[in-house]
């Protein structure tokens, strides 16, 4: 359930030892076994019940796991084979004692400098122990040598806690870095293992106990959480999956407004309509210029149709935002933006609707994320809004990659360096909740706290899917959700049904929106 950063593990690894008295030789013969163990479980589900395994050792930690493992991979019925990194004699600490306990065993061992890939022939797979959660940086040679050799084995590895070259807190990964079949993440998962691209380079994670107590997490207050049932069950309160009353009627879930499309891009709004009404929100109107509303007609006949006046024009450049507040006023949440289009004066026209109507929870996306960007340019200095004051009701932002950009005065790939931390500093800042969509979105709450998710599939870049988890975090939001449980619950539910959606299919490539909607 945790996602912690380096930091935090080595702290958390620290007060186990000093606090709790388990000593760190301990932890180490946890985690070698818990490493050697998936590392059979890998080759067995390849049928190979036995198998020849080199283990690649560097001179922390990390190395004294792998030290540990191949004793555990003998004892299980495998042989292995030690590869030194840098001479054994390096090696200091626990990892010091692990060394002379292999050679007293007689576990063979070769020098990477000595043998190169030769180390491992014969050999079915590799064990990466050799760069821990505390090193930095692109690998210095000998290890980059060792780690592109091994890469290019063609070998499947197994890497101990993290693959070597990924940063374990942002998911950024080395020139080299090892590519992992499995990672056994030990103890917790840290915050890199789900994030692209380190989530690609750790291939299958599984977390293992170690004997460092999880409620330690909790007490230091860990902020960053995987998406999951358990996470939903005790972090965020709800019963998993989401269920309905026996006795309940349309009006026991809430009225969702969605004001969204143009001519040119009408249907971004009814995709949000409807995956509003497909996350289970009890009615559903939808708010589009007047001259569409007769075009629209039937297209939803689940969903009520408000024509807001425009001139005739199609759009919303004419639009009173405050027949758009009118119509919000009673409704449970809002939804703004997709498809909504540009036009000059835009930022104020979004501003006026954003305070008549400040007591609607609000999920701005799209052109109103847009709209929202350049109010912070014109407020100077990139401040989001400054001038914008905090609504009574809460705010949920769900921008893409580039759109988080414009907002922070960033670019694209700054953004992506570090989604976690960024998104918890700008929700946290701005006293929003946040949904930064992409591979493993994250949702980020105003008090700092991170959820991660797992669930979905590239087949998912696709145009509308964005407009559709606007709309389910609308109709969640309707349902009396909290801000915090909506957008998590939104992006998972959104994710899930895109995994059900291309399954469905020959390839994910042929995934539409629509499809995602119709399996909610």
């Amino acid at each position: 359930m945790y996602l912690v950063t380096s930091d935090e593990m080595r702290r958390l690894d620290r007060q186990t030892i000093d606090e709790f008295g388990i000593p760190a030789l301990a932890l180490m013969e946890n985690a070698g076994r818990a490493i050697a163990e998936e590392a059979v479980r890998l080759l067995a589900g390849a049928g190979k019940p036995r198998g020849a395994w080199a283990i690649l050792v560097g001179k922390g930690n990390n190395g004294g796991d792998g030290l540990v493992c191949a004793r555990h991979l003998r004892e299980l019925g495998h042989d292995a084979v030690l590869v030194y990194a840098v001479p054994p004699e390096q090696l200091a600490g626990e990892a010091a004692a692990q060394r002379d306990i292999a050679e007293r065993l007689g576990i063979p061992a070769r020098a990477f400098a000595d043998a190169g890939a030769a180390a491992w022939d014969g050999c079915d797979g590799l064990v990466d122990a050799l760069l821990g959660t505390g090193t930095a940086g692109a690998p210095r040679e000998p290890y980059a040598a060792l780690i592109r050799a091994a890469n290019a084995s063609g070998l499947p590895i197994v890497a101990a806690d993290i693959p070597s070259g990924l940063n374990a807190d942002t998911g950024e990964t080395a020139e080299p870095c090892i590519r992992a079949a499995v990672t056994v993440a030990l103890a917790l998962a840290k915050r890199g293992l789900l994030q692209h691209p380190g989530a690609e380079a750790a291939g299958r994670v599984v977390v293992r106990p170690i004997g460092i107590p999880e409620a330690l997490a909790a007490a230091m207050d860990v902020r960053a959480f995987a998406l999951g049932e358990r996470t939903f069950r005790e972090k965020l309160g709800l019963a998993w999956p989401l269920r309905r009353q026996a006795d309940a009627h349309k009006g026991t879930y809430g009225h969702a407004l969605v004001a969204a499309g143009s001519r040119a891009m009408s249907g971004a709004g009814l995709l949000a309509a409807k995956a509003a009404l497909r996350a289970g929100s009890g009615l559903v109107s939808w708010a589009l210029p007047e001259a569409l509303a007769l075009p629209m007609a039937g297209r939803l006949p689940e969903a009520m149709l408000h024509g807001v006046p425009d001139d005739g024009r199609g759009d919303w450049r004419a639009a009173p935002p405050e027949a758009l507040a009118a119509l919000a006023a009673g409704k449970q949440a809002l939804v703004i933006g997709p498809g909504l289009g540009r036009w000059e004066g835009d930022g104020a026209w979004l501003r006026a609707v954003w305070e008549a109507a400040d007591g609607v929870p609000l999920v701005a996306d799209a052109d109103a994320l847009n709209m929202l960007a350049a109010a912070g340019e014109q407020g100077g200095g990139g401040e989001l809004f400054a001038a914008w004051p905090r609504r009574k009701a809460p705010v949920v932002l769900t921008p893409h990659p580039g759109e988080m950009a414009r907002l922070c005065g960033l670019s694209v790939r700054e953004v992506q360096r570090d989604r976690i931390g960024l998104a918890q500093r700008f929700a946290e800042r701005h006293g929003v909740t946040l949904a930064l969509k992409g591979a493993r979105t994250v949702v980020a709450t105003p008090d700092g706290t991170a959820y991660v998710n797992a669930t979905g599939n590239p087949g998912m870049a696709t145009g509308g899917s964005g407009d559709v988890l606007a709309g389910i975090i609308g109709g969640l939001l309707a349902q009396g959700l909290t801000a915090e449980q909506a957008a998590a619950a939104g992006v998972y539910l959104h994710g899930e049904a895109g995994d059900r959606a291309a399954a469905a299919r020959a390839t994910e490539a042929g995934l539409i929106a629509g499809d995602i909607i119709e399996a909610l």
